[in-house]
């Protein structure tokens, strides 16, 4: 997959395309139906398959005040679309300067100009330029003289639950810590990928050693609590059961930004400071609380890594 960070690295006489628009926070189910009817749509025309999205969400620069967090990192969407098959990506830098062009100046820019789009493929409620004037409507009526068709592509559902698909939901799955139904939302599991830093070897001195993960800004984490899951060394390639934490450690009141931690369920405990590591969240075991005292703190964590083997099948 091609990644273009600016359209004149476009090279001339690329497409024509089929072009999909949007934020494709998390990538979830919804997206991927986009996408999946995308790569449709460009199989049948001989079209190359474009996704075309911003580098953040639109509401850091238009009302910074109501930005959620990101469900995924910049880097981590464009891994998920690069799984999905795409012939390129086309990542907007979305500032003042982006936000002020007219819609009807969107589309001739980057759509027919810098892609030669012959498909342009929009969820119903997605908006883009100036004021948000740009609409699938307005696509409909400008596709005939620019050369594209516009395909809308419908909201999609879980089996037996009326709420639609977004990353809105996610994130409200994620602060209630129900990451089993985040990653039915998503599509896929629920990860936080970073590298592993000194802590205050707290967990170690409690017979429980962790890899503490270094806080990744801006996107959203599951709830304050203990769950089971999985630990994925990057670096050597292991994949390994764990109990995971996540939150500021309130027994101790000395933690003062939300941390991942996760203590891995084998025998010995093996070095992984600097290791680039993803944590995989399976199930949720426990809401986090301030224990009276270390011997009750030590008896819980016990009681957390038996429940996180008996959750994740372990013998």
């Amino acid at each position: 997959m091609i990644i273009f960070r600016d359209p004149t690295e476009i090279p001339a006489g690329f497409g024509p395309s089929a072009v999909a628009i949007g934020k494709f926070d998390g990538v979830h189910l919804g997206h991927r139906a986009v996408i999946e009817r995308l790569k449709a749509d460009a199989a049948a025309s001989g079209a190359r398959a474009v996704a075309v999205t911003f580098d953040r969400n639109p509401l850091a620069v238009l009302r910074p005040q109501l930005c959620p967090e990101a469900v995924v990192t910049l880097e981590r969407k464009l891994e998920l679309l690069s799984e999905l098959e795409l012939d390129a990506v086309l990542v907007l830098s979305f500032d003042a300067s982006l936000a002020a062009v007219p819609a009807e100046d969107f589309v001739q820019r980057y759509l027919v100009d810098a892609l030669r789009a012959s498909t342009v493929l929009v969820g119903r409620d997605f908006r883009f330029g100036h004021g948000g004037a740009g609409t699938p409507a307005l696509l409909a009526r400008l596709g005939p003289d620019a050369g594209f068709a516009v395909d809308v592509v419908d909201e999609v559902f879980l089996p037996g639950i009326p709420r639609r698909i977004s990353s809105s939901w996610v994130r409200e799955l994620l602060a209630a810590g129900d990451v089993a139904q985040a990653t039915a939302v998503l599509g896929r599991p629920v990860t936080v990928r970073s590298e592993v830093v000194h802590g205050l070897a707290r967990g170690r001195e409690l017979g429980f050693p962790t890899a503490n993960l270094a806080p990744v800004s801006g996107v959203a984490l599951p709830a304050d609590g203990v769950y089971a899951g999985w630990l994925d060394d990057h670096t050597s390639g292991l994949r390994l059961p764990a109990a995971i934490s996540v939150g500021t450690n309130p027994t101790f009141d000395d933690v003062l930004e939300r941390q991942v931690e996760a203590h891995v369920l084998s025998e010995e405990w093996l070095e992984l400071y600097g290791h680039d590591v993803s944590v995989e969240f399976t199930a949720h075991l426990r809401g986090m609380v301030a224990f009276d005292g270390v011997e009750t703190l030590r008896a819980q964590i016990a009681a957390d890594v038996a429940q996180a083997r008996a959750v994740l099948a372990l013998a």
